[in-house]
């Protein structure tokens, strides 16, 4: 009970905020620079971030950061829940994210998408979306901007079978820079397509970047490897905690195929 009024209470605060946010912060947008409205957009991930531990008693742990380089990168994140979104935007140097275009729908959120540099992708177009993604990414880093991805697409429950998608590498062949993969567990937390948010510590782990120049299919092989291992020791660890989360089916089973230990 205690849990389904904390959720509640966050949920309607989190859009209230992000709904009060995107009025007050319209002259930043429409006036000041395009890094201004990053930066913008950074503090409501803070804030938001703020909320879900006053409200929702969820905590964010950051694991290695020392694998993030100072200038342009590609951040390639597992993506379990609506959390990433926007927490990952105030660990990364003025962040772009690749989105899908429907979200241009969204009120003020989708024409700030555009003023910020996110690098929208129009997936009825195929190939050609593709290519217009490597053009926008080389755009933005050659601004100096870190590019967050998710490989996978979509969201995808904790303990999922992975479903990693050739765009990743196509943009990675294409920016020529290495690409860090990021594990997390927020799915255990913030599960996809549900209301409740349950207490406890998310945690986001940079991981060794992958050097540029591999071909696609290595490329492929070594992010799906760091990522899914690094999620899977994450699911343990929260599984195992003092005080663990509901553990969705695929969760369960994946620690079962896991084994002991």
């Amino acid at each position: 009970m205690i849990t389904t009024l904390r959720s509640a209470l966050f949920t309607a605060t989190f859009f209230v905020t992000t709904a009060v946010m995107s009025l007050i912060g319209a002259p930043v947008f429409l006036f000041l620079s395009q890094q201004a409205g990053v930066r913008y957009t950074q503090l409501w991930g803070r804030v938001s971030l703020l909320l879900l531990r006053v409200l929702a008693g969820i905590r964010l742990e950051v694991r290695g950061r020392e694998h993030l380089p100072a200038g342009p990168v590609l951040v390639a994140a597992k993506h379990q829940s609506a959390f990433e979104t926007f927490a990952l935007l105030p660990l990364l140097v003025c962040p772009t994210m690749v989105m899908k275009v429907e979200l241009l729908k969204i009120p003020l959120f989708g024409a700030y998408s555009r003023m910020t540099g996110m690098i929208l992708v129009d997936r009825m177009k195929g190939s050609v979306a593709l290519r217009d993604m490597v053009q926008r990414g080389r755009e933005e880093t050659a601004k100096g901007r870190q590019i967050a991805i998710f490989p996978e697409g979509t969201r995808r429950a904790s303990g999922a079978a992975p479903a990693y998608q050739p765009g990743v590498a196509l943009l990675y062949k294409g920016l020529g820079l290495p690409a860090v993969p990021a594990a997390l567990n927020s799915g255990l937390f913030w599960p996809r397509r549900s209301f409740r948010k349950y207490p406890g510590t998310i945690v986001i782990e940079f991981l060794p970047p992958i050097e540029p120049g591999l071909d696609s299919r290595a490329f492929l092989g070594r992010l799906e490897t760091a990522i899914e291992t690094g999620t899977d020791r994450l699911l343990a660890e929260a599984a195992h905690s003092a005080r663990p989360p509901p553990l969705p089916a695929e969760a369960r089973e994946r620690l079962a195929a896991m084994g002991p230990g």
